[in-house]
């Protein structure tokens, strides 16, 4: 079958406590948020020289998903696998993609995930044109909602995440690069969102986030121009964090954006998400809120062991060992 089986859930998802801050923000623990009043399957790009083991794999036709082992435990890639149509984004690898996200929520010993192409020179390509030529009329709009919905639900994922751009990243799939906290590009990768040169606007989430990244006039003439960006243009704008030479192997992003997440690892769990948080709804909203905000995150690591096994590495001068608990 085509569709990804969801994907299996090892672990409970870490719950805090609800707290109200001064009237101000009050936390959710169902939602996990504070509410405010505002066949190409074994691609190298998956070693590209570097040993990586997986211990969980769930694939598809359209979607690989892998759960690494050893010293990179707790790293999860998700690998775009849809080389006849530039990883264009069709119905059934949304359907795939946000069986995997959901399945990542609900686990909290993900600690970093990796969005990446399998498809050599192509992050993906956007809309599947081709599909939507054929979508009457009335299955646009709750085609392009289901999008939006997923490249939400990945921006709303609470552990950090990477999207890692060796290729062509255009409409839809810039906008899913987008929605992940940190991106990487080759230098060599195109990107942007062209969706204007079709007649219509970005839609799912681009004329929000793109200001968000880079300013709001420069976003502007982005769009309305329909450009296409280099790696190295796009790090200069602040688009990607990153902007690595391309390598033989086709996947220079890819082993950047690995080597970031083997940085977070060693890190506090707990103390990770709820920055991620922090910042997040902290950006939304004003100084005021945004520090009581900050507090609340902050009051939940506090009862955390994870907090005493820092503060015990430190005496003892050895390195921690986080759990998540």
């Amino acid at each position: 079958m085509a569709a990804l089986v969801r994907c299996r859930v090892l672990f409970q998802p870490f719950r805090c406590q609800t707290s109200i801050i001064n009237g101000v923000c009050r936390w959710d623990s169902a939602l996990h948020t504070f509410l405010t009043p505002r066949a190409h399957c074994a691609r190298h790009a998956f070693n590209g020289g570097v040993r990586l083991n997986s211990s969980d794999v769930k694939s598809g036709d359209d979607l690989i998903v892998r759960y690494l082992d050893g010293d990179d435990s707790g790293i999860v890639v998700l690998g775009i696998n849809r080389p006849a149509s530039k990883n264009a984004i069709s119905k059934n690898l949304v359907m795939m993609m946000s069986e995997a996200v959901e399945s990542l929520k609900m686990n909290n010993k993900v600690r970093t995930v990796i969005l990446c192409s399998m498809v050599p020179g192509i992050f993906c390509a956007g809309a599947d044109l081709k599909e939507r030529a054929k979508m009457h009329q009335s299955e646009v709009g709750p085609f392009v909602t289901k999008a939006r919905t997923l490249i939400t639900e990945l921006g709303t994922l609470p552990m950090p995440t990477i999207a890692a751009l060796d290729g062509a990243a255009l409409g839809g799939g810039l906008e899913m690069a987008l929605a992940c906290d940190i991106r990487v590009a080759a230098t060599s990768a195109k990107m942007g969102l062209v969706e204007t040169k079709l007649a219509i606007i970005p839609g799912a989430g681009g004329t929000q986030r793109l200001p968000r990244a880079v300013g709001v006039s420069v976003a502007k003439e982005l769009i309305f121009a329909a450009r296409v960006l280099s790696g190295e243009e796009a790090k200069s704008l602040g688009l990607v964090n990153h902007a690595v030479e391309q390598n033989a192997s086709g996947d220079a992003a890819y082993l950047r954006a690995l080597d970031l997440a083997r940085e977070f690892i060693p890190q506090g769990p707990i103390a990770i998400r709820m920055a991620k948080l922090a910042i997040n709804q902290g950006m939304e909203v004003d100084l005021k809120t945004g520090l009581a905000i900050e507090e609340a995150c902050y009051s939940q690591v506090i009862p955390t062991k994870d907090r005493l096994e820092g503060l015990l590495a430190f005496k003892e001068k050895r390195p921690p060992c986080y759990k998540g608990e």
